[in-house]
């Protein structure tokens, strides 16, 4: 298995994000915090995963096996929080 990809279970849990359009809060695994509304999954030819946030002025592709945490900020979200 390739490492820019995350297990099918976690997967889920960014597509659901993007499904509903969540408003997310990511930390990544350098510590970094990202906000924005989750808007699709893509995987490369390379078979990397990346999570496409919109953060209001643009769209930031953030690579899925660098996530630490995703936070649901949308309010009565079918889940709150999810450790990778």
């Amino acid at each position: 298995m390739n490492q820019c990809i995350i297990n099918c279970e976690l997967h889920d849990y960014l597509e659901i994000a993007c499904m509903y359009g969540y408003r997310v809060k990511l930390t990544l695994k350098d510590q970094q915090i990202i906000e924005g509304k989750a808007h699709d999954v893509l995987t490369t030819a390379e078979k990397c995963e990346y999570l496409i946030i919109d953060n209001g002025q643009e769209h930031q592709n953030i690579e899925s096996n660098q996530l630490s945490k995703m936070q649901v900020l949308t309010a009565n979200a079918v889940f709150k929080e999810v450790v990778f």
